[in-house]
């Protein structure tokens, strides 16, 4: 995963992801508290408004209280009553005077639209208001009518009706009706029944104020019975209907107060409601929810607003300040990797002058200064590689000119003069090349060298061995260090040959092998056995690379193996441990050293790796 990508998922996750739901939690915390907080404010407006309620049919009340107490009234139920049924046949003088004597009574109090009196003792109906549209109930029907006996039951209290509730009894305008049981004020007999409608203006007033205060809500007043029938809205619409229609089936009414969030009219509203103490009605207010929460859809407005501009700008932080920051970082990485490999001479482009321009300049300095400390490593290694190789080549030198000198000397005694005469040719030949301050010379001049040193040898041995020399002319140009051979040809000769009682032979040959050249010295000699292979310090491995052996012997001029081991050393010195000799070798069946070298030409140059490599 890219350092971009976790840097992005960390900003949606850690930022960008918390902040949505603090919104939504938040939103749905403050709703919860407006709709909390709706609540007792509907509750202290609906109890309020039952106080106002309760006291306009509370007004009625005394007004009704104080005219059947009056005289008028009760010589109106002592008077000879009149038959609906028979109204032409009435008095109107007289009827009107007692409908004067009423008025009187109620005229203080303008909501009173219809009045009529039911006497008790005869089918009688005295009208004392009267409706031209509307026809009264005969009272041998009232009586069969379920209202009569509520009225009775309470026995002078007033009952009232709400409009739609009984149209038969009270007509089918939008008027409150009161009904009551009206006594003989010194026997205290029920005399008659009367029936008192209000008009709806002391109502309308008191709602009018309430919702006018309530205005900002979009808030609705109704007055419903216990069947949830509408007898009063304040906004006129549904008088008559039954308010489920309009509500979800969780509507309920409560005897004390309930308020809910629903629905109503399919808008999202708050309900609410009150019981009034009078005839198992209530107050119920509908707010709708979006004038509620109009308040909270502005701050949210806002708050979207600024969170959307907030992240705009944490986005536009993360693509160009945190973006340079992880590109920076990845140029490190990559930059760093590449200085694994080994390229040390690459530098860092330094962009600006923060903490990232000090970072890459930081590393440029480290890197440089790394360089500087690994060319002063390299160049003392070099330095020790030499003069380790110089005191190899001189525990070479001699070790090969006494043993000249000595074939010398034997002939000398002998009096071979001539054959003293070119084995100093050969010897001189040999140390020309030997002293020469050159480290690496071309295969050519290795083989001329190594056939000077095989001609001495048979002067000294009296031709008891024979060569063969094999190589591709394509190889004689390959530089390899001078010297490299003739140890391994003298090992055959003075070892390999000790005791042998056949003639000796010993073979050169060269192939390439890749990058690599393998220069095969095989004799036929006596051989070793494998504690003297172990005596050897470098042995071969499973992919031909040379190892060293902890086993080894000591190193000693007077052991055998002397000269090998040398050259060992020199060619794993210079070339790298990928370098050096192959021994394979069985008692009674010669010896065979490969030497592996890198194939390289004049004017190459070769990495010396020496012990660190």
């Amino acid at each position: 995963m890219s350092l971009r990508f976790k840097l992005f998922a960390a900003f949606l996750a850690l930022i960008i992801l918390p902040l949505f739901l603090l919104g939504i939690a938040a939103y749905y915390f403050i709703s919860q508290a407006v709709e909390k907080n709706y609540a007792q404010q509907a509750e202290l407006t609906l109890r309020a408004l039952r106080q106002n309620v309760e006291f306009v049919f509370s007004e009625m009340n005394k007004v009704t209280d104080s005219t059947i107490a009056s005289m008028a009234l009760q010589e109106m139920l002592n008077q000879k009553g009149y038959d609906m049924e028979h109204l032409s046949q009435i008095h109107m003088l007289e009827l009107n005077e007692i409908q004067q004597n009423f008025r009187s009574l109620l005229i203080n109090h303008p909501s009173v639209s219809f009045a009529l009196m039911y006497p008790l003792e005869d089918n009688r109906v005295i009208p004392i208001y009267s409706k031209d549209y509307f026809e009264a109930l005969p009272f041998s029907k009232l009586k069969e009518h379920p209202i009569y006996a509520e009225v009775r039951r309470r026995d002078g209290l007033p009952l009232w009706v709400g409009p739609y509730e009984y149209p038969e009894l009270t007509s089918s305008d939008p008027i409150f009706t009161q009904i009551r049981v009206v006594k003989d004020l010194e026997t205290l007999e029920d005399k008659g029944i009367l029936l008192v409608q209000t008009k709806n203006s002391a109502l309308d007033a008191v709602f009018r104020y309430f919702r006018f205060n309530q205005e900002r809500y979009s808030t609705r007043f109704f007055i419903v019975n216990r069947d949830g029938q509408i007898l009063y809205d304040s906004s006129q619409e549904m008088n008559g209907e039954a308010i489920a229609d309009y509500t979800d089936n969780r509507f309920q009414l409560n005897p004390s107060f309930l308020s809910a969030r629903q629905a109503f009219q399919s808008e999202d509203s708050v309900v609410s409601s009150v019981s009034l103490h009078k005839e198992n009605w209530h107050l119920v207010s509908v707010a709708s929810w979006s004038s509620l929460s109009s308040q909270i859809d502005q701050y949210a407005r806002w708050v979207a607003a600024l969170l959307t501009i907030t992240v705009l700008l944490a986005m536009f932080f993360l693509l160009f300040s945190v973006n340079r920051i992880a590109k920076t970082i990845i140029r490190v990485v990559r930059f760093m990797r590449r200085v694994e490999e080994g390229e040390l001479g690459i530098r860092m482009a330094v962009q600006g002058r923060d903490e990232l321009g000090l970072l890459a300049s930081g590393l440029n300095s480290l890197i440089a200064r790394i360089q500087h400390l690994l060319e002063r490593i390299r160049q003392e290694q070099e330095q020790k590689n030499r003069a380790e190789m110089r005191v190899l080549q001189t525990q070479i030198k001699p070790h090969f000119i006494f043993n000249t000198l000595e074939s010398i000397n034997v002939l000398a005694v002998q009096n071979e003069g001539k054959k003293v005469s070119q084995m100093v040719l050969r010897l001189a030949s040999i140390l020309r090349i030997s002293f020469k301050g050159q480290e690496e010379i071309p295969l050519r001049q290795e083989i001329e060298h190594l056939i000077s040193y095989l001609e001495i040898q048979k002067f000294r041995f009296a031709d008891s061995f024979d060569y063969s020399i094999d190589i591709p002319e394509s190889l004689l140009a390959c530089t390899l260090q001078k010297l490299t051979l003739q140890p391994l040809v003298e090992n055959c000769i003075q070892h390999g040959f000790d005791g042998l009682e056949r003639r000796g032979s010993i073979r050169i040959r060269a192939s390439s092998d890749g990058e690599r050249i393998r220069v095969t010295v095989e004799d036929n000699g006596i051989g070793m056995n494998g504690e003297m292979l172990a005596r050897f310090q470098y042995m071969a491995s499973d992919d031909n690379n040379l190892i060293p052996n902890q086993s080894g012997a000591e190193h000693n001029p007077e052991r055998r193996g002397l000269g090998i081991r040398s050259v060992a050393d020199r060619i794993r010195i210079q070339y790298g441990p990928t370098y050096g000799l192959l021994i394979c070798s069985m008692p009674g069946d010669g010896t065979k050293v490969q030497c592996i070298l890198p194939k390289t030409g004049p004017g190459d140059n070769h990495e010396i790796k020496g012990h660190a490599g």
